[in-house]
């Protein structure tokens, strides 16, 4: 078959899978189906080698061409654009063809005539006859829909990052780009922008189907919600009143679904027919390109075809699927738009450099969008150093999965390293260290003045790993089962509904995770991150990192967190494994457990060390770990020991050295080099040579490094050993380097702002006069200087000022564990421009002064001040301490009213009292 030949069968066999009837001019019968495409028809400039006809119709070209020519396709469109041009014989109308393709088989590409710039794009396959007939009906194609009808964006209720993403993705897909990139930092609504876009695409842009990935199913539930959440700006009704919805739980598309939520794992199946698993969806793309190196196959499926859809969205775009799931993005002819918090090189490349938005997460914490954070860091001895867990103690060996005990002796003695724990090897006390670091550190120095824990997530390596964390945090602050829950697709419990009572109720407080909240699952009330697993990917981490950065005002927190002061203004990174560090280093060297007995035993029956007591020993390890393997782990040793299951390799190994086997093969040998010898007259030679022969036969299996590695991570992977024995200690607990670096950022900051606005905020213009001026400072002042500092793009809340002196300046801070008022910011004025040496908080000043105060009036008077008169001074000192001043309108205040109000303390100072308020607000304040 020649090249040309071979072609032309390829493009016959797509056309007809697409639905298309293929005739030669001969056989020509345009009644005969409803898309025919006719070989070889000619025309005033020769013969073309397809013309494609709907409902008799001629409608389009191809021009075939030997797989050979694929590089140079593209130099073949003028010649399919002549024939699209040409007089077709017998055709009365001479109007161009708007549809033409070029194709050697394998490559497909394809042009719209009718577009404003016609430009050519490649295609996995042919379009059905069906998608041809209805572009024809319609008046404008997509694309021109795009270039020239798209109205202005109404801007109400939009952020101005959510605006650029959305003119810059329209902007860009007039210019016909096929890909484009929206950067936008995790908590600035992806979601949201990315539903006004499918809106507008549907409504403007007239897309017949989008399709919207997602990373996870659960995150597919999240983005559902948001679709029916979603309220256009210029319709009263909800957008799935106007458009039909489906997330994908099956494999089957809704035929009037206008827009499809699903997973690219949910996709590959329907496009391929293969079964997806139940876990599937479950695991993030980040995990899963861990798990699985297989290729993705995917072959055109009629029932879904390449115009299925218009657009592609693909949300949490992570590196995995340009990788792994490639193809499922190549098949579908669509805009891809991708959307991110967290890209990388790779995702650059993908998207041709089209970023149409980039909104960092630097923007959004100076927006007030998303809230900063400090790295809290805690270090035990075990979690830096590992342990060694020596020969011969009995201690607890616990099935990974069953999570069954057995009380055995150690083999042999068994170092661990950090890296290694709660994999191989859970140490108890390392976890208990940590946990009751991280409550001490948020009671006493984190969030101080909490009554109850703040929500926490915790990152756990596995889900073994999550329940020990769950066992011990219940322990450690002595609570119960609804206090600390763990959110992961094995959960006994619906994750769903945890999930929600994580983010709306009381409970649970602490939610421990492996990767159902790792990535894109949106948990405001967040405001501690525990990580317990160290992270190898950048991108990863970002995202799991971006679980606590969404900002929350003051009343939803505090519905979560009824202690809570203020909105959130941050959350706190607790690193118990390195994982900031570790992310300098692009890769990090494995650390390889040294002195296992099962491994020596393999190694040593793999250089030669083949006794008896080594073989057997070997054999009895085997069986028992035959016992212990699931299914998979029984095909990897069958596979890498040449097709031989564990059991059969222990009983080959016991059948080698069986003496009477042995004397069995020394006689058969014998006889067939026509030796006659009996049981008795066999030499000892003749009997050693046959033992070794045997031994060699059921040996040569463990030649293979690969089956001696997969059988000793197949032990590693299914028993853990639980070390009761090596307490663990804490060595470091405290804010990072980095979080002392941001802290004397803030100070800067602050000391920049009082510099540059000392003269035209009236608070601070009040501190830079002379000291005994008669000017009142008063709590609007405070309270106008506070608005200005807390707003973005500063964030310097009473709060964060006070806990950045209290970690730069330890020794001169006081008070750092109590609840801040807003007038601590008089505190803090007076220490950043060096009034006071301390910074305590203002009402201890004020205590301090006060009792200055009435000592020295106490001594100048005849008669010192009553105790009724000094309990009223007390309550005026106490409303100054939290008001900055008092006159007589404050006497209505419940404190002050219920004793009585300005009628009670007027009866008890007279005419004295305006003298006293006035002294007081000058003398306690200033």
């Amino acid at each position: 078959m020649t090249p040309e030949a071979k072609a032309r069968q390829q493009i016959d066999q797509k056309l007809l899978q697409s639905g298309w009837l293929i005739q030669d001019l001969k056989q020509l019968n345009l009644g005969a189906a409803q898309g025919i495409a006719v070989r070889e028809y000619p025309t005033d400039t020769g013969p073309a080698d397809y013309v494609l006809f709907v409902n008799r119709q001629a409608v389009g070209v191809i021009e075939a061409k030997r797989d050979e020519a694929a590089e140079n396709i593209t130099t073949v469109e003028n010649q399919t654009a002549r024939y699209a041009h040409a007089k077709l014989k017998w055709r009365k109308d001479n109007t161009p063809l708007p549809f033409l393709f070029e194709s050697t088989g394998q490559i497909i590409r394809f042009t719209d005539e009718r577009d404003p710039v016609p430009r050519s794009r490649e295609l996995f396959h042919f379009f059905k006859p069906e998608q041809l007939i209805d572009w024809l009906k319609q008046p404008d194609t997509l694309r021109n829909r795009l270039y020239q009808q798209m109205p202005e964006l109404p801007i109400r209720n939009l952020r101005d990052c959510q605006i650029n993403a959305v003119t810059g993705l329209e902007q860009s897909l007039a210019n016909n780009k096929p890909r484009a990139l929206v950067h936008m930092a995790t908590g600035a609504g992806k979601t949201f922008t990315a539903i006004t876009s499918v809106y507008r695409l549907l409504k403007f842009g007239g897309a017949k189907r989008i399709l919207f990935l997602v990373d996870t199913r659960n995150l597919g539930k999240q983005a559902h919600q948001e679709f029916m959440a979603y309220s256009p700006p210029d319709d009263a009704r909800k957008f799935t009143e106007l458009y039909n919805v489906q997330r994908l739980a099956s494999n089957s598309i809704d035929p009037h679904a206008q827009v499809c939520i699903s997973t690219i794992q949910r996709m590959y199946s329907i496009l391929s027919g293969e079964a997806i698993d139940d876990t599937a969806e479950d695991l993030s793309l980040n995990e899963l390109q861990q798990t699985s190196n297989q290729a993705k196959l995917v072959r055109y499926n009629p029932a879904v075809p390449i115009e299925s859809f218009d657009f592609i969205v693909i949300d949490e775009c992570h590196r995995s699927i340009y990788n792994l799931w490639k193809q499922v993005l190549d098949y579908f002819d669509a805009f891809l738009i991708g959307l991110t918090a967290t890209p990388d090189k790779r995702t650059f490349g993908f998207f041709n450099e089209n970023i149409v938005a980039e909104y960092s997460y630097e923007q959004s914490v100076a927006d007030g969008v998303n809230v900063g954070y400090d790295v809290y860091e805690i270090v035990t001895e075990i979690t830096q150093k590992g342990s060694i867990l020596k020969a011969k103690e009995w201690i607890d060996h616990r099935d990974r999965q069953t999570r069954k005990k057995r009380w055995a002796e150690t083999e042999a003695d068994t170092a661990y390293t950090g890296k290694e724990l709660d994999n191989s090897v859970v140490n108890p006390s390392q976890i208990r260290q940590v946990i009751q670091a991280m409550k001490t550190a948020v009671d006493t120095d984190i969030f101080p003045n909490r009554k109850e824990t703040p929500k926490t997530l915790i990152f756990a390596k596995t889900d073994s790993h999550a329940d020990d964390i769950i066992n011990v945090v219940r322990e450690v602050y002595g609570q119960g089962n609804a206090f600390c829950k763990k959110v992961t697709y094995k959960a006994e419990e619906d994750p769903d509904s945890i999930l929600s009572s994580f983010r709306n109720d009381y409970n649970p407080r602490i939610a421990v995770t492996v990767d159902m909240i790792a990535t894109g699952t949106d948990v405001k009330p967040l405001e501690v991150l525990l990580f317990m697993r160290d992270v190898r990917s950048k991108g990863y981490y970002e995202q799991m990192k971006g679980r606590g950065v969404r900002s929350l005002g003051y009343d939803d927190l505090k519905r979560v967190s009824n202690s809570a002061d203020s909105a959130k203004t941050r959350f706190v990174l607790i690193d118990a494994v390195g994982v900031e560090k570790s992310l300098k280093t692009e890769s990090r060297p494995l650390e390889k457990k040294p002195g296992v007995a099962l491994r020596d035993l393999l190694q040593g029956i793999a250089i030669g060390h083949r006794d008896n007591d080594t073989v057997l020993s070997l054999a009895n390890r085997l069986i028992r770990l035959d016992k212990q393997l699931d299914a998979k782990a029984h095909a990897r040793i069958t596979q890498a020991a040449g097709g031989i299951p564990v059991n059969q390799l222990a009983k080959n190994l016991i059948a080698a050295v069986d003496p009477d086997q042995i004397i069995a093969t020394a006689l058969a040998t014998a006889q067939a080099q026509g030796i006659t010898r009996s049981e008795d007259t066999l030499t000892e030679a003749e009997i050693e040579a046959a033992r070794n022969q045997r031994v060699a036969a059921a040996c040569a299996a463990f030649d293979s490094p690969e089956l001696r590695e997969h059988i000793e991570s197949a032990r590693r992977e299914r028993e853990q050993l639980i070390d009761h024995l090596n307490l663990d200690q804490t060595v470091f607990v405290g804010y990072s380097e980095q979080a002392q670096a941001q802290a004397e950022k803030v100070i800067q900051s602050f000391a920049d702002y009082i510099q540059h606005h000392k003269d035209e905020i009236a608070a601070l213009s009040f501190f830079y006069q002379q000291p005994y001026q008669r000017r009142q400072l008063t709590y609007d002042m405070i309270e106008d200087l506070h608005d200005a500092l807390s707003r973005p793009p500063l964030m310097l809340t009473t709060e964060r000022l006070w806990s950045a002196y209290a970690r730069v300046q330890t020794s001169q801070v006081k008070g750092a564990d109590r609840k801040r008022q807003l007038t601590d910011l008089i505190a803090l004025v007076r220490f950043a421009i060096g009034r006071d040496s301390e910074l305590k908080p203002f009402s201890d000043q004020v205590d301090k002064r006060f009792q200055e105060w009435i000592f020295r009036h106490n001594a100048q008077r005849t008669t010192a001040f009553s105790a009724e008169q000094t309990e009223w001074l007390r309550l005026m000192k106490d409303h100054i301490a939290s008001s900055c001043s008092i006159s007589r309108a404050d006497f209505d205040y419940a404190e002050l009213a219920n004793k009585g109000g300005l009628q009670k303390v007027w009866s008890v100072f007279g005419a004295d009292l305006d003298g006293l308020m006035d002294e007081m607000n000058r003398e306690l304040v200033a």
